[in-house]
């Protein structure tokens, strides 16, 4: 497997929510969780300070996104977030 590509800069996931979102806290703490076994940043995006984010994912929050993966909507799944993170991981690099 070839080094991590330290020019890439580590694995960024970006969780859109809002406050309130009983199902967004869930996924964040899941999230936080992941980030104790495997590498990557949590960037979370509030759609009500973006108009754009809030047109986009008004409907469908929590949203994630991870580079090299498709967009996740809900139903969010444990097994298939890890199964993305660590592609995404694994497509970078990384281990």
């Amino acid at each position: 497997m070839p080094a991590p590509d330290p020019a890439r800069g580590p694995l960024t996931v970006t969780l859109y929510a809002k406050p309130g979102c009983h199902l967004c806290d869930e996924l964040h703490d899941l999230l936080r969780d992941l980030q104790e076994v495997l590498p990557f940043t949590l960037v979370e995006r509030n759609i009500a300070d973006d108009p754009r984010d809030f047109a986009r994912y008004r409907d469908v929050i929590p949203v994630v996104e991870i580079p090299g993966a498709e967009t996740l909507v809900p139903p969010h799944d444990a097994g298939a977030l890890r199964d993305a993170l660590l592609a995404s991981i694994q497509a970078r690099g990384g281990s």
